[in-house]
């Protein structure tokens, strides 16, 4: 489903249409299952978020002021209670990683792996892909959120902006810094797939 699609079925919704109901559910209830997955690092929990975020999202359908800004509107919602589920739960980290420690140190050149020659290609896209949802999980919120909202979900920066409360600008530092990490990150995992080190 397009943002265009999405944003006729907020309408129906506002609408009243209970059809468009089941409809909502099924699309949105996905995306907001994996954000909240990877922002919380545990099943048990994203399921958890994704049942409250769609219960507040109905419940304050009518304040939807913008059909065509659903989707924001969808993970604002969902990153907040997101945000409430991992002050509460078991799993939450004791402490932040700081994204300092995946970068390159001052003068130092960041050296990627040559991802063209890799044997296996099926296994290694699967084993990349696992790669990458661990470095995301390992990013610091603020940065992991960009991420996920900007390259897994797509929104543009001013709708993260709008999401996360900050400026543009910030969006876009915390983008640039997060893609740095993961980009070592996967590295770092290719060349152990290689057998370099």
């Amino acid at each position: 489903m397009d943002r265009i699609q999405e944003t006729e079925l907020a309408r129906r919704l506002i609408a009243g249409d209970e059809g468009a109901f089941d409809r909502f559910v099924e699309h949105f209830r996905s995306k907001i299952f994996h954000y909240a997955w990877m922002m919380c690092g545990q099943r048990e929990d994203a399921e958890e978020v994704a049942q409250e975020a769609l219960l507040r999202i109905f419940e304050s359908f009518d304040q939807l002021r913008e059909p065509e800004r659903v989707r924001p509107w969808v993970f604002r919602i969902a990153k907040n209670a997101c945000l409430m589920k991992r002050r509460k739960s078991i799993f939450a980290p004791e402490h932040e990683l700081s994204l300092d420690q995946f970068l390159p140190a001052k003068g130092e050149k960041l050296e990627i792996a040559d991802w063209s020659v890799l044997p296996e290609q099926g296994a290694l896209d699967a084993e990349m892909k696992q790669a990458l949802h661990r470095a995301i999980r390992e990013l610091p919120d603020s940065y992991r959120s960009v991420v996920l909202l900007r390259d897994m979900e797509e929104l543009s920066t001013e709708e993260t902006a709008h999401i996360l409360d900050l400026t543009e600008d910030n969006v876009k530092t915390r983008l640039h810094r997060a893609r740095l990490a993961l980009r070592q990150k996967l590295d770092e995992s290719l060349r152990v797939a290689k057998g370099v080190r």
